[in-house]
């Protein structure tokens, strides 16, 4: 889990009926997460470079510049810290 902790900051759970986790990237890693993210991911729309859909192994979720990420219809937290795993290594 200590890839987690290099470049994760927080991980919370939205409210509401679909669940959805709502990931901060580390300040000083978030650069080099995000570039990671877009190389493992499939880019499916990109909104000026600010903000991408991506999916990844059927994961919808949402690339914020900011070092946000929306992972949509997750059920729990370890699905969440699995996926992100993958997309950090």
């Amino acid at each position: 889990m200590s890839i987690l902790n290099d470049y994760v900051a927080n991980i919370e759970e939205t409210c509401g009926e679909e669940r959805h986790f709502i990931v901060m990237l580390r300040f000083n890693k978030r650069n080099e997460a995000m570039k990671k993210i877009l190389e493992r991911g499939k880019i499916e729309k990109s909104f000026s470079g600010l903000v991408y859909e991506i999916s990844f192994k059927g994961v919808q979720m949402r690339l914020y510049k900011t070092g946000k990420i929306l992972l949509k219809n997750l059920n729990e937290r370890k699905e969440v810290e699995k996926i992100l795993e993958e997309l950090l290594k």
